[in-house]
């Protein structure tokens, strides 16, 4: 991706030499800059409603199917395995067409497969569904490198965590709704059987009527749309291939998928888990159940916010080396709620930590994503689907272990998640750029025109 920076144009918010926003306001919505914003995160959101409404209606669909535990088990992996493959995609499919066509085009597509979960008729078939509909969360990786092209580097942990932020919302609105508009259909004496399969036409048009609003209203970058980039960057678009290989080769995109899958992995885990978790655990019905699993996700209007907005405030005043200090210390933090949550017995106690541990996990994937725009410029939709896909591949990981199976109780294997993602979160030591430095060391004697940073720090 190339800026287009050879021309100034007129904007409401004020900009860089890149014409990237250098302020941020959510309520705003200003073209191109906050109307980009607004329409990734409702995009995001729609697919996050998606692929999260069937977990909630789990109960239901298991004694209608005549699904087993494993069949449940297999079928949230699936999920997750779509979402992994999808996202590695993504990253090559934006930096070659843009934010906008790859975003819309992915919505339109996985629809029709959140409608089709109406017709499930076997385990084989939900799985299926499960795996397909996991395809929707590669949507991430669009909204990500949108955000990215947008805004200016002393804002962008902000945007990045806003607009994810309130787009993971859509799992907690998935987990709230799903089972509300279940029992209002049932009310008007539907059957059990035919009621949960009618509901599904509810994300499924949300998610395609949010698509075509990015396609009709969206704009790539802050001078036009990709297919005019090439005009307005003296730049030369380069290999596809080199830009791929590019990316994949630096090693701090592998290190960082690592922690995202610790951090975004784990809370999409808890999102497939926690209502029943509840459910069977303390006893609650499906609407509670609903209601407690919606709080974990309904902390990210602001955890993944305070994430991206503590990145961007460490590193005004320390550097990059104050992202890394940032992200590793709160996700340690979270990694040791996650264990407490697996130790408590009372209901209140859990719903708590619950809460707390959300904040702390939801937050370490904004700082997460506070770092990814500075690894590589060229190869940032790489990077950036590396990050995301390392985030469902720790999902796949920890449901695999530790959620499949009855080797471990679910409260024995929340305790272990959190060991993990302590665990897991050591290698951010071991990242350093030339011109920023890492977490135990400063920086590299460097010259600026070296030819091998094309990763900048504009901190």
């Amino acid at each position: 991706m190339e800026p287009c920076s050879t021309r100034k144009l007129p904007f409401s918010s004020p900009v860089d030499s890149d014409n990237k926003a250098t302020e941020f306001h959510p309520l705003s919505s200003s073209t191109p800059h906050m109307r980009a914003f607004h329409l990734a995160w409702l995009s995001l959101f729609a697919c996050f409603l998606s692929t999260f409404s069937i977990p909630p209606l789990i109960p239901v669909i298991r004694n209608d199917l005549n699904l087993s535990v494993t069949d449940v088990d297999t079928a949230g992996i699936a999920a997750f395995v779509g979402s992994f493959f999808s996202r590695l995609a993504m990253g090559p499919v934006c930096d070659l067409v843009g934010p906008r066509i790859a975003s819309a085009s992915l919505s339109l597509i996985t629809a029709p497969v959140v409608l089709a979960t109406a017709l499930v008729s076997s385990p084989t078939s939900f799985i299926l569904i499960r795996f397909l509909t996991g395809f929707c969360l590669a949507n991430f990786v669009a909204n990500q490198f949108w955000m990215s092209s947008m805004f200016s580097s002393s804002v962008i942990g902000l945007a990045n965590g806003v607009s994810a932020g309130w787009a993971n919302v859509g799992a907690g609105v998935a987990q709230l709704v799903m089972p509300l508009i279940y029992s209002l259909v049932k009310s008007f004496n539907v059957p059990e059987n035919t009621a949960w399969r009618v509901i599904f036409v509810v994300p499924a048009a949300f998610q395609a009527l949010t698509a075509i609003l990015v396609l009709v209203y969206g704009q790539d970058l802050p001078c036009g749309n990709y297919r005019y980039s090439g005009k307005a960057s003296n730049k030369p678009k380069e290999n596809f291939f080199k830009v791929l290989f590019h990316g994949l080769l630096n090693y701090r995109g592998w290190i960082l998928g690592l922690i995202y899958g610790y951090c975004f992995g784990v809370e999409i885990t808890m999102d497939n888990v926690i209502a029943e978790y509840f459910y069977y655990r303390f006893g609650v019905n499906l609407e509670i159940a609903g209601t407690i699993a919606a709080c974990f996700a309904f902390t990210n209007l602001f955890a993944r916010p305070t994430g991206g907005v503590l990145s961007d405030r460490l590193a005004k005043r320390f550097g990059i080396r104050g992202r890394l200090w940032g992200l590793w210390v709160v996700q340690t933090v979270a990694g040791l709620l996650c264990v407490l949550l697996g130790r408590l017995n009372s209901l209140g106690a859990s719903v708590a930590v619950m809460c707390a541990f959300s904040v702390f996990v939801q937050a370490s994937s904004g700082l997460t994503f506070g770092i990814v725009p500075f690894v590589s410029k060229r190869s940032m939709g790489v990077i950036s689907g590396m990050t995301g896909s390392g985030g469902t591949l720790g999902a796949i990981v920890t449901q695999m272990l530790l959620f499949s199976g009855s080797k471990f109780s679910t409260q024995t294997s929340i305790s272990l998640m959190g060991l993990m993602m302590i665990a897991c979160t050591l290698p951010v030591t071991l990242i350093y750029f030339r011109r920023g430095g890492g977490i135990f060391c400063g920086t590299y004697s460097f010259n600026e025109n070296s030819a091998d940073e094309d990763y900048h720090l504009l901190v």
